[in-house]
């Protein structure tokens, strides 16, 4: 249903171009909203209008129209008045608010089809006669984006979003209170990169709009709307794959999380087996910041002695040092590619742990 704040603000704007007074009751004769004070209107001669088979019917002072959404009675239209032009203006009026009604309802139930379709609750067959109803293209290219906001300006980013977007083809939506989801559909040609810098522009978009900064996640393009699903899944596993490995990324797509999302995929125990195996009794609680500092640096720049310690601002005797001290405390030389990969492996399955345990405690 139409909110009061939209109701109130059509009114007044019907006001402004007709210089009539309305007001729009509910069936039981209580008025919603209205453009006048002075008077009140008899809410028994509206209920009793409303339960008759009429559809206009004049009051003292007022003339009353019924208004109707999918032929269901929502509301009764006042307009101020008794001359003939007065029924013209209430006739238009109406016209106009029905009309904006069946407008949002059309979205409302769009809405709610992409949602549904995203969780996977209706049958092929479903998707199929909805799709045919709402005039959603069934074979189309589509890929599913999710934006979670850092802040609380939900509302603001979808509004960035929305106008940014097609509102015949595309959809933005509210998933929760933090997230939003954009189904995109896509030219024939669209592949990886447009992607990526459709994201950015939507992380500047939204940063500009609402002095917010998003997190985006995409997943893989696909071809028919039933597997719009499916895309939306791998943009929720890029979004968490990211927290847990690439915190530093605002973007982030499903076809370049790389290790990250073998790990993710891989069972507690097993994570858990590994680690004892790699580290044994040592816990990376048992590192300082330093060195973990060092460790990261290191591997950014690629197991390179010489940049790492220039990028450190440490002579490279002292990082030298660090690493022989990381090989005494774990048994891995990081200058050896082999011990390097499995030390960074090990790394990596450890922080997926702490979010998962993270997670538990929730």
């Amino acid at each position: 249903m139409i909110s009061n704040q939209l109701l109130q603000k059509t009114l007044d704007e019907i006001k402004s171009i007709v210089n009539e007074d309305l007001a729009i009751l509910d069936p039981d004769g209580k008025v919603a909203v209205r453009t006048f004070r002075d008077k009140d209107i008899d809410g028994k001669k509206v209920a009793d209008f409303a339960s008759s088979s009429r559809e206009y019917k004049e009051i003292p002072d007022f003339q009353l129209f019924k208004v109707k959404d999918d032929s269901q009675l929502e509301y009764i239209l006042a307009v101020r008045g008794s001359s003939s032009s007065t029924e013209l203006i209430g006739r238009m009026a109406k016209y106009q608010i029905e009309t904006m009604m069946l407008a949002y309802r059309e979205k409302f139930d769009k809405d709610n089809f992409i949602k549904s379709l995203l969780m996977d609750n209706l049958m092929l067959v479903d998707i199929f006669d909805r799709s045919k109803k709402l005039h959603v293209e069934l074979e189309a290219r589509r890929v599913a984006f999710l934006v979670e906001m850092q802040k609380k300006n939900q509302d603001d980013a979808i509004g960035t979003l929305k106008n940014m977007f097609q509102v015949a083809t595309d959809f933005v939506t509210a998933l929760d209170q933090k997230t939003i989801v954009v189904v995109k559909q896509l030219e024939p040609k669209t592949g990886e990169d447009e992607l990526d810098a459709l994201a950015r522009k939507m992380f500047n978009a939204i940063k500009s709009d609402t002095s917010d900064e998003a997190i985006i996640a995409y997943g893989t393009i696909v071809d028919d709307l039933k597997d719009v699903s499916k895309s939306f899944k791998e943009a929720k596993m890029a979004q968490e794959v990211g927290k847990i490995f690439f915190v530093d990324r605002k973007v982030n797509s499903y076809n370049r999380l790389g290790i990250g999302r073998l790990i993710y995929q891989l069972p507690m125990p097993l994570c858990k087996l590994f680690i004892n195996e790699i580290f044994q009794d040592i816990s990376l609680s048992d590192f300082d910041a330093e060195t973990i500092e060092t460790i990261n640096k290191f591997f950014e720049n690629s197991l390179n002695v010489s940049e790492t310690s220039r990028q450190l601002f440490i002579h490279r005797n002292t990082l030298v040092y660090r690493l022989d001290k990381i090989q005494k405390l774990t048994g891995l030389d990081l200058r050896v590619f082999d011990d390097a990969i499995t030390f960074k492996i090990a790394l990596m399955v450890s922080n997926y742990m702490q979010y998962v345990e993270g997670l538990d405690y929730k």
